[in-house]
């Protein structure tokens, strides 16, 4: 379990910044479902999704997310991450294999969750991803409510992640623009 608490260079919550906002977020309680709520709802409303606002610079470390304010699901997740375990809650990546089709046509990519242990529930997913028109994530433990219902060819990926998956980093470290962003979205090989 220790490796769902580390610090690591994506995750990189030794950052100042970060220090001081889980503290902000986690001041006055020692509840670990209330701290990651507040964790939660803070990255998923004060964090623009880079595809939902089109930002045109593409983010990867959590303090880099933090400091420009934006992110791609997966970068969200990687703040979130940050935010928890620096509060010592043990804190994973999760992924959906989903239809990108809202920034090209017939594609699939891969989605950015996070896992995410409650002392009173366990193990339990949450996507920060950020809402609008049709989708409504939210953090209710027990149940579920992430960003999208899964649909035909769609499919979670098994697996609660202690680090982000390589082909995730690299896509976001690589290509840097939205427009980059949109013909390269990380996605992983069709479950057979």
């Amino acid at each position: 379990m220790k490796k769902y608490l580390e610090a690591t260079n994506i995750i990189d919550y030794h950052d100042e910044h970060i220090q001081a906002l889980a503290k902000e977020l986690s001041f006055g309680s020692n509840d670990d479902e209330a701290i990651a709520k507040n964790c939660y709802e803070w990255v998923r409303d004060n964090i623009h999704h880079s595809g939902d606002y089109k930002d045109d610079i593409t983010t990867c470390k959590a303090s880099d997310v933090l400091k420009y304010g934006t992110g791609w699901c997966y970068a969200k997740s990687h703040l979130l991450a940050a935010l928890l375990r620096t509060n010592g809650i043990h804190t994973g990546f999760g992924y959906q294999r989903l239809s990108c089709s809202e920034y090209k046509p017939d594609i699939y990519c891969l989605h950015g969750l996070n896992w995410i242990h409650i002392k009173k529930y366990g193990w339990y997913r949450v996507d920060v991803r950020g809402n609008k028109e049709g989708v409504d994530a939210q953090f209710t433990p027990p149940h579920e409510q992430l960003a999208f219902v899964l649909g035909e060819n769609e499919y979670d990926v098994e697996g609660n992640f202690e680090e982000p998956l390589d082909v995730v980093v690299k896509a976001l470290n690589k290509y840097k623009s939205y427009e980059e962003m949109i013909c390269h979205l990380p996605d992983m090989e069709e479950k057979k």
